[in-house]
Formats: structure tokens, sequence, C-alpha cells
């Protein structure tokens, strides 16, 4: 097995946790407390579940040999999505960069849009009117006019 696409040299191999030793992890790498959570983590809570009742003692066994093999596989997809970026050609990666640039530059605005948060206006320009008055009530139109329409009421 080479071990040309994997992200911990070969001198560090032997300081890794042997959690992610053990199932030969390569390209996710769990430190010690992640590695402690993954595995011990497992089984407490597996015994929990047991003394509870909830589950069967099988589930003590069962939990951690599930957790693992989500870790694996976890690592598996991560080997496939490093190696299909690496054959991406060097163009499209350039391309991909370009579109996703930020562009800075000037937008024009009418003057007709330059009203102030709270209804104010900057001096000498008209001011924005509702389409319909407003009665000092808060109420849309007058309360006689048989046209008024408000959704609320």
């Amino acid at each position: 097995m080479t071990r040309t696409w994997s992200t911990i040299p070969a001198d560090e191999e032997r300081y890794r946790p042997l959690y992610a030793r053990v199932l030969g992890l390569r390209f996710v790498n769990p430190g010690g407390v992640l590695c402690f959570l993954f595995f011990e983590g497992a089984v407490a809570l597996a015994v929990l579940l047991a003394l509870a009742e909830l589950v069967t003692w099988w589930a003590v066994l069962l939990l951690p040999a599930a957790v693992a093999a989500m870790v694996k596989l976890n690592d598996m997809v991560a080997e496939i999505v490093i190696r299909t970026a690496a054959q991406v050609p060097e163009q499209e990666r350039d391309r991909f960069r370009r579109q996703i640039e930020p562009v800075v530059g000037r937008a024009s605005v009418p003057s007709t849009a330059r009203a102030l948060p709270g209804g104010a206006t900057l001096a000498g320009e008209p001011t924005l009117r509702a389409a319909r008055p407003v009665d000092p009530s808060g109420q849309i139109g007058h309360p006689a006019d048989p046209t008024r329409h408000d959704p609320f009421h």
C-alpha cells in the first residue's frame, strides 16, 4: 500500500493516536481528544444506554464499531474528494479563481432614491408620500372610504 496521498509524514505516523493508526486513517487526522471521544465516548454511551435498559448489552460492542466504520467511511470520502480535486487541470483552477474574486466598484443611484431611514430626506429633495392617506389612528385610508382594504381587519 503506497502512502503517496497520505497527509501524515511517515516519521510522524508513530505519534498519531492508536485509534487513527488501527483504522488506517490517511486523510482524516483526529487528535487525541477526538479519538478518545470516538472510542471511549461511544463505549460509555453504550454502557449508559444498556444500564437504562434502552438497548441490549451487545450495543457496547456494536456502537464503537459503528462509529469506527463511519470514521473510516469519512476518510475514504475525503480521499475521493482530494484525488478528484487533484485531477482538475490548472487552467480550470485559474478560471474558477477568477470567477470567485470579489468585484469592487461603484453603483450609480438615482437622486430620487435618496430617502434616509425614518422618512427623512436630504435637503432640497422631495419627500416620499404614501399611495393612500394615513389617518392619525394608524389605519390606511379613511374609515368611511368604501374602497379601503385592510387585510388585517
